[in-house]
C-alpha cells in the first residue's frame, strides 16, 4: 500500500500526517519550536527550526506507522501564511521570517494605499486591501530599517514553500499562498506585474506559482537523508493553512461555510466566480480548488484568547490536569459551563494582538467590559468562549451581506473540540454547527492535495468525496438565539466606543 504525507509548518509546530489511499490517518508527529517576540507587535521565527521540525515530525511518524519513506508515495505540505523569507543567491536565510501575526508594518501598509493610489486601485490589482500582516509590506519594512539585508536579498519564499526549498531545492508557491502576500493577481492566479512595479520589488525574487495540486518538485538526496524520505519523491504545491484546512473540512462547494478556532479565528466561505469585498474587510483569495476562490474573515486571537487565560489565571488547572492526566482546557470550559449565557453582563473583546476582520486595526486591544463583584473566574471563561464567538460572527455577516449563500456551517480547530464552545458558537450565529470526521483538517488536506497530484485522486472534489463525512451536529438553542442577538448588539457597539482609547494606549507599550 502507497501512503500519502501532509506536513504542516505552523505557528506552534511542524506536523507530520501519514494517510492510507482511503483516507484513513494512520500516525500523527508534531515538533514544537519557539516563537519570538523581540519587541512590541513583532513576531519572528527562524526558519531553520521549522526544517528541523519538519524533518523530526516525518521520521517520528514513520517509525509510529511502522513504515519508511519508500512506503510514501507523495507529499503535500501547508502552513502558517502571510509569513516572510528572504534568501540570499545561496539559498541561506537573511534574517528572522516575519510572521503573519507581527503587527510592526502599519506605516508600510499606508505607503502601499499611497502607491497604488488608494484601496480601489489596490484591490483592483490584487483583490485585497493590504494588512499589516501581509507580506509586502513586511518587505517594504526590511527595505526601510534593515537596507543591508535589502541588499542580499535574491528569493523571497512563504513559511511552508521554505520547507519545500530544503526538501526539493525548488522556489516555488501556489496560488491559495500566494494571495496573502498582496503581490498575487487573485483573480487572475498569478503574480501582479503592477504591484511589483510598484513597489519596486524584482520579479526574480518571486517563487513560480501553482496551482495547488500540481507537483512542485521531487525530494532531493541530501533531503531524503535529513528526513527519512525516499529521493525523487513528488511534491505538491499543496496550499496556505486555511484552504488546506478547507480541503480537509469539504468546504468545496458554495453554501458550506467553515469556522475555525485555532490560534487564530477564520471563517471561510467558497466562491466559484472570483468576488471581492469592497472595503476589503474580508480576505478574497484563491481557494486550493482549481479555478475556484474564498471569501475568508481572520480575527488574530481566537484560541489565542483562551490560551492566554490559561497562561495567565489557569495555573490550578493546568496542575489538576498534570496530576490526573487531562487537558487544562477541558477544565476551564467545564468551569465555564457553570456561567451563564451572556456572562450576567460581561463582554470580552478578543483583540489581544490587533485585529483584522472587520477592524484591520494592529492598535485595537483586548478588554473585559462589565466587570462586577458578581464576576468571578467562571464568568471570565466564558466571556472569552462568547467574546470569541462574536468576533467570528462579524466576518459571518460580512459574507451575508455579500449574498453568499451560507446552508451549512463546519467547525474545526481546537475550539471545535469543546462541546460547550461549539454550542455557544451555534447560539450566536443562529445556525447549525456541525463537525466532520477530520480532526487535523490543514495537514489532513495537504495530503489529500498531494494525492491528486500524484493521481490517487482524479481531483480534490474527488479527494473529499472519498474521505470526508459528516460526524455529529449542535443545533442553536432558539432562548440563547435572542439573548445573544442582543449581546452582539453590545459587542459590535464596544470597538469603536473604545478605539480612542486602545490607539492612546499603544503609545505606552
Amino acid at each position: 500500500m502507497r501512503y500519502l504525507l501532509g506536513i504542516d509548518v505552523s505557528t506552534t509546530g511542524a506536523k507530520a500526517l501519514i494517510m492510507d489511499p482511503s483516507g484513513n490517518v494512520v500516525a500523527i508527529a508534531t515538533t514544537e519550536y519557539p516563537l519570538s517576540t523581540p519587541r512590541p507587535l513583532w513576531a519572528e521565527q527562524s526558519p531553520q527550526d521549522w526544517w528541523d521540525g519538519a524533518c523530526s515530525s516525518i521520521r517520528a511518524a514513520l517509525h509510529q506507522a511502522g513504515l519508511t519513506g519508500e512506503d510514501v508515495q507523495a507529499v503535500g505540505l501547508t502552513g502558517q501564511m502571510h509569513g516572510l523569507v528572504m534568501l540570499d543567491a545561496a539559498g541561506s536565510v537573511l534574517r528572522p521570517a516575519i510572521l503573519w501575526n507581527d503587527q510592526r508594518t502599519e506605516r508600510q501598509c499606508g505607503e502601499i494605499l499611497e502607491k497604488c493610489g488608494g484601496v480601489d486601485n489596490l484591490v483592483a490589482m490584487t483583490g485585497n486591501a493590504v494588512l499589516p500582516g501581509f507580506t509586502a509590506p513586511k518587505i517594504l519594512w526590511v527595505q526601510e530599517n534593515e537596507p543591508e539585508v535589502y541588499a542580499r536579498v535574491a528569493h523571497i519564499l512563504l513559511p511552508k514553500d521554505y520547507v519545500r526549498f530544503c526538501m526539493t531545492g525548488e522556489h516555488a508557491t501556489e496560488v491559495s499562498d500566494a494571495s496573502g502576500t498582496s503581490l498575487l493577481d487573485v483573480a487572475r492566479r498569478r503574480w501582479s506585474e503592477r504591484m511589483l512595479d510598484a513597489l519596486s520589488i524584482p520579479r526574480e525574487w518571486m517563487p513560480q506559482c501553482t496551482e495547488s495540486q500540481e507537483i512542485s518538485g521531487r525530494i532531493t538526496r541530501e533531503a531524503a537523508l535529513r528526513c527519512g524520505l525516499k529521493t525523487g519523491t513528488p511534491v505538491a504545491g499543496g496550499a496556505g493553512d486555511q484552504a488546506a484546512q478547507a480541503i480537509g473540512s469539504g468546504v468545496i462547494q458554495p453554501g458550506i461555510i467553515s469556522v475555525t478556532c485555532g490560534t487564530s479565528g477564520v471563517v471561510f466561505a467558497f466562491m466559484d466566480t472570483f468576488a471581492a469585498e469592497t472595503h476589503g474587510r474580508l480576505h478574497a483569495f484563491c481557494h486550493a480548488v482549481p479555478g475556484a476562490w474564498h471569501l475568508m474573515g481572520v480575527m488574530l486571537s481566537a484560541g489565542g484568547s483562551l490560551r492566554w487565560l490559561r497562561d495567565c489565571l489557569g495555573e490550578p488547572e493546568r496542575t489538576t490536569a498534570r496530576n490526573r492526566g487531562e487537558d487544562p482546557y477541558d477544565l476551564l470550559t467545564r468551569e465555564a459551563a457553570n456561567a451563564p449565557p451572556g456572562c450576567d453582563g460581561l463582554v470580552f473583546l478578543p483583540y489581544l494582538t490587533g485585529e483584522r476582520t472587520p477592524h484591520p486595526d494592529p492598535r485595537a486591544r483586548g478588554a473585559f467590559v462589565g466587570l462586577t463583584v458578581r464576576h468571578n473566574k467562571e464568568h471570565l471563561i466564558r466571556a472569552v468562549l462568547e467574546g470569541v464567538s462574536f468576533g467570528l460572527r462579524d466576518s459571518l455577516e460580512l459574507i451575508r451581506n455579500l449574498g453568499v449563500p451560507i446552508e451549512q456551517v463546519r467547525a474545526s480547530g481546537g475550539g471545535a473540540r469543546s462541546s460547550l464552545w461549539r454550542q455557544i458558537q451555534a447560539d450566536v450565529f443562529g445556525t447549525e454547527l456541525v463537525r466532520v470526521n477530520v480532526t487535523e483538517g490543514a495537514a489532513y488536506g495537504a495530503a489529500l492535495l498531494a494525492g491528486v497530484g500524484a493521481g490517487i485522486f482524479s481531483s480534490v472534489p474527488d479527494a473529499v468525496e472519498q474521505t470526508v463525512t459528516v460526524i455529529d451536529r449542535v443545533a442553536p438553542d432558539p432562548v440563547n438565539i435572542e439573548r445573544y442577538r442582543k449581546l452582539y448588539g453590545v459587542f459590535q457597539s464596544l470597538y469603536p466606543a473604545l478605539r480612542p482609547g486602545f490607539h492612546a494606549l499603544a503609545d505606552y507599550q
